[in-house]
């Protein structure tokens, strides 16, 4: 049985790890070979030889250190030799090669580093040993595969986010849309990145069956898609004795991500074109980030603005779990390491267990992106742990060096569906990544298919639903994300109406956020709850007239305190049509967990991504030290008299004409070419945007100025009369 690329990849860690220190040329090159093709499960004598004779130019013989006739040739030299050296001599055998005998591969290595070249292709691949884990299937021609054209330079995730867009644009436009379609990108999803990762063995099959399997015009393609996924909802032992072959290579996958019948939609050769499309991008070197950007490149720009949905990088992800949980297990994971006493082993196991009861929670966690990242690093965590027990004595992989972290530990709420079944999956995808990488670490295979645990993703509204019956309080352990900004001004009547009922400020509501529902919601669960709380907001929370509105409900009504904070810092966002906003990190705590130290990032620059860390006695809600302030929470609250007791302010400058009064530069200048009496009526006109921006407006205020003077209309009203889309009905 051919052996799958994640068996390989396990073969080629141990392999890289027992020749680390080879160096000698002619005492281990035989046994160097005869391992390295072991590592594809193939025996070096069945396909090549060594010390093969060849003419030289002159009459002279040489001797090819390794050949497989038509297909391979090694120069082998010794550790610390020039292979420029070794690629010219290998090149000198050529002539005295029958053109059959000709390979199309030549290896050069000195043990600790190898040069493949495909002398079909024009390309050369070099590493070193230790990396040759990640480029082992530059060798995939041993097993007498093709290798598949991709370049790790390519911008695969934003490849593969829109390839996958257009599909859906092509599925919804022919008329599949709503439930079915989510979920059948979802499974594609699933079956793109298990095709490149080696969930489905071989790798490609599912590639291979749209290629080879479906007719061109993609009239049958659905029927197969429809096949596949029965498949793989179907145990091995329970499928029917005369099942297509190619089908029957499919793993049982199960977690119920295809139990559930679709209508699965028709195909055109155009659709069909795109599937293949999206199964030629390299899968296996997407991030996480891809998912949250598929969901954004299947969304309009007037949805994405409605829902707040701005989509968070690892950057910023890693600036709200660094100090809200990531950075204090790393310290203690530490401390760990460096006990000698005879407790080290039992105190090691015990933060094993510690790691697998934590529970996370993301109330708006979109397509996943915050508990990705999250799983991500704590799986690297467990890995570094399980390889410091393995060096406190047990050596066997199979008891401690099992990972006991699983997607079970992490609980999302999204509002809509698809993007609550792309976190599910993701979370899938990331937990198989991890458990390559931690067999690579162990040489040892260590897959966990099919899925038996399931992330708890709940397509429901955060802000009516009880955050308590997705996960007890007492069992939940961080709660973290990015929940929708949306401004009082662009909310619409629901989200201002939820706003209002959750803040309870009486009177007209305030003024606050969207986001401000979620700090407000995670308030109210912690008063039964020791979890910690790391959220993305806008920056207007820490400033001007919503201070005052927001901090006292945490700070009072809940009993919170400030533990970390990222003051203002310019948003990023890797997804089309990307964010642009100024955003804060607020991580906060009940006031008897509270650190004696809290952490403050500052940047000098707010559009670059370096910050500052500085640690404080306490912090205001507006982010600044409070360690001599009498009262942390004091804040600035609006009131309706001047202190100064100059007449009550109304309101502000409030155009209604429809804009028909305003002039930017150009207009001011050419209307008053024309009326030069109008310039005392002339006024700037300084909105936020004119503010921040430094731009120009200007208004005329004819509220002082007759309509008629000596006996003509004014020029403007002229010019207003003029112009096509004014009317005075």
């Amino acid at each position: 049985m051919r052996l799958g690329w994640n068996d390989i990849k396990v073969r080629a860690s141990g392999f890289a790890e027992r020749w680390r220190d080879a160096h000698y040329e002619k005492g281990e090159t035989h046994t160097f070979y005869n391992e390295f093709f072991e590592v594809f499960g193939v025996s070096r004598r069945s396909v090549a030889s060594y010390e093969e004779p060849v003419k030289l130019l002159g009459n002279k013989r040489g001797y090819l250190d390794l050949f497989w006739k038509g297909v391979l040739l090694v120069e082998q030299k010794s550790a610390g030799r020039d292979l420029a050296q070794a690629r010219q001599q290998a090149f000198e055998y050529f002539p005295g090669l029958e053109e059959h005998e000709r390979p199309r591969y030549l290896l050069l290595s000195d043990f600790q580093t190898f040069e493949i070249i495909d002398l079909d292709q024009g390309t050369k691949v070099r590493f070193a040993l230790h990396q040759l884990p990640e480029y082992v299937e530059e060798f995939s021609f041993i097993l007498g595969v093709e290798k598949r054209p991709f370049s790790d330079q390519d911008p695969v995730n934003i490849e593969a986010s829109e390839w996958m867009g257009r599909l859906h644009d092509a599925l919804q436009a022919s008329g599949y849309e709503g439930h079915d379609l989510e979920r059948f990108l979802v499974r594609l999803v699933f079956c793109l990145f298990a095709d490149d990762t080696g969930i489905f063995q071989p790798r490609g099959i599912f590639e291979e069956i749209l290629t080879t399997r479906t007719n061109r015009d993609g009239s049958d393609t659905g029927a197969w898609l429809s096949q596949v996924f029965e498949v793989l909802n179907t145990p091995e032992d329970r499928r029917q004795q005369h099942l297509d072959a190619d089908l029957n290579r499919f793993p049982y996958v199960n977690g119920d991500l295809f139990e559930e019948r679709l209508t699965i939609p028709a195909f055109n050769a155009a659709m069909r074109t795109l599937l293949l499309g999206a199964c030629m991008r390299n899968w296996e070197k997407i991030s996480p980030a891809i998912f949250g950007s598929l969901f954004q490149s299947v969304m309009n720009r007037t949805e994405r603005r409605s829902q707040g949905a701005h989509y968070t990088t690892e950057q910023n992800i890693l600036k709200v779990i660094e100090p809200l949980f990531l950075d204090d297990l790393r310290a203690e994971f530490a401390r760990l390491i460096e006990r000698r006493d005879s407790g080290r082993q039992k105190a090691l196991e015990a933060f094993h267990d510690k790691l697998a009861s934590l529970r996370f929670l993301d109330p708006a966690c979109g397509c996943g992106n915050f508990l990705i990242i999250a799983y991500r690093e704590l799986r690297v965590l467990e890995i570094e742990l399980l390889k410091a027990l393995r060096k406190s004595g047990q050596r066997e992989f199979g008891y401690h060096a099992v990972s006991k972290l699983d997607v079970d530990q992490f609980y999302g709420i999204e509002i809509g569906e698809f993007p609550a079944r792309i976190a599910e999956v993701a979370l899938w995808m990331m937990d198989h990544i991890m458990n390559n990488r931690l067999s690579r670490e162990f040489h040892e295979s260590y897959l966990r298919i099919p899925l038996r645990k399931a992330p708890h993703i709940h397509p429901k509204d955060a802000l009516e639903a009880d955050w308590a019956d997705v996960i007890a309080p007492a069992e939940c352990s961080y709660i973290l994300g990015n929940p929708p900004f949306g401004g009082s001004k662009y909310q619409n009547e629901k989200q201002r109406e939820q706003v209002r009922r959750i803040a309870h400020l009486g009177g007209s509501g305030g003024t606050l956020d969207y986001v401000t529902a979620w700090f407000i919601k995670a308030g109210a669960y912690l008063q039964t709850s020791r979890a910690r709380v790391g959220f993305v907001a806008t920056n207007s929370v820490t400033q001007g007239e919503q201070v005052a509105q927001l901090w006292p409900v945490l700070f009072e009504r809940y009993g919170l305190e400030i533990a970390f904070a990222h003051r203002t810092f310019e948003w990023r966002s890797d997804a089309r049509g990307r964010a642009h906003v100024h955003a804060v990190i607020i991580g906060l705590c009940r006031k008897d967990q509270e650190p004696a130290a809290k952490r403050l990032f500052s940047y000098s620059d707010i559009k670059k991504a370096e910050a500052v860390e500085s640690k404080h006695a306490a912090l205001t809600p507006y982010l600044f030290d409070a360690g001599s302030v009498v009262n942390r929470h004091l804040v600035v609250k609006e009131t309706s008299n001047s202190l100064s007791g100059a007449p009550k302010m109304i309101i502000g400058s409030k155009p209604i004409d429809g804009g028909y009064l305003i002039f930017d530069d150009v207009e001011k200048a050419s209307f008053l070419a024309t009326e030069r009496a109008a310039s005392k009526f002339m006024h700037p006109f300084i909105g936020g945007v004119e503010y921040i921006q430094g731009r120009h407006r200007w208004i005329l205020a004819l509220q002082d100025a007759s309509p008629v003077v000596s006996g003509y209309k004014s020029s403007r009203l002229n010019w207003l009369e003029n112009r096509s889309d004014f009317s005075w009905e």
